[in-house]
């Protein structure tokens, strides 16, 4: 989870002001927030994620804590493509995420016949993340999902209308199944270079390679 740091902050003389930080991540956040109080200069501080919810460290240690042994920092890139000639469709999606003290990677594709549009094939991509994450067991948190497919990013996200009956379908059945799990799906939109990974595992898709792996990211120290 993502927040930005709000100090009040108080100098020797009595005055006060407030800072706000950059969103960073809330572990992060709470390494800093500790730095700060060593000063003793600092009144009050409050954490604030990306749906503007209000966190003290006591609160934000415990969540941090409680969510170790699980799947948390979860981000997803997803993305599929179709062939016009054989009429077939390539899926694929890459999740990053933490769990016990760990940062892993899964990768997935799936070949599928029963669509139209390549948009539809962006759909079914996000849509087969979201069966990832459920078999991940990731449920209650936010999640970020980046795609190159500005069609359903921003249909999604509210920013275009779904008008299309069979996308709308999509749309739904993903909607559905973000509220099953309790997910606050962020979405954001890239380029298809920054989405090189999920667009290769869309194409090997399409040539019959198929991909289902979990490894471990080794961290930067």
């Amino acid at each position: 989870m993502n927040v930005r740091i709000e100090v009040t902050y108080k100098t020797r003389k009595g005055l006060e002001t407030t800072f706000s930080s950059d969103e960073m991540r809330a572990g992060e956040a709470l390494v800093i927030a500790e730095d700060l109080e060593k000063t003793g200069r600092v009144k009050h501080i409050t954490f604030i994620d990306r749906r503007e919810n209000t966190w003290t460290t006591k609160e934000l240690n415990k969540y941090l804590e409680g969510i170790q042994t699980e799947p948390h920092n979860v981000t997803v890139y997803f993305d599929g493509g179709f062939d016009l000639e054989t009429k077939k469709s390539g899926l694929g999606c890459a999740i990053y995420y933490e769990q016990n003290n760990k940062s892993l990677r899964l990768r997935k594709n799936a070949q599928v016949d029963e669509l139209n549009t390549n948009n539809e094939a962006e759909y079914a991509a996000l849509h087969l993340s979201l069966q990832e994450l459920e078999l991940l067991g990731v449920h209650h948190l936010p999640v970020t999902f980046i795609g190159d497919s500005q069609v359903v990013i921003n249909q999604l996200d509210g920013e275009w209308p779904c008008v299309e009956e069979e996308l709308n379908k999509w749309a739904d059945r993903i909607e559905k199944k973000l509220d099953q799990l309790g997910i606050d799906p962020i979405y954001e939109v890239v380029s298809r270079k920054k989405n090189r990974e999920a667009d290769h595992l869309a194409s090997q898709a399409l040539k019959d390679t198929e991909i289902s792996s979990t490894s471990e990211i080794e961290q930067n120290k």
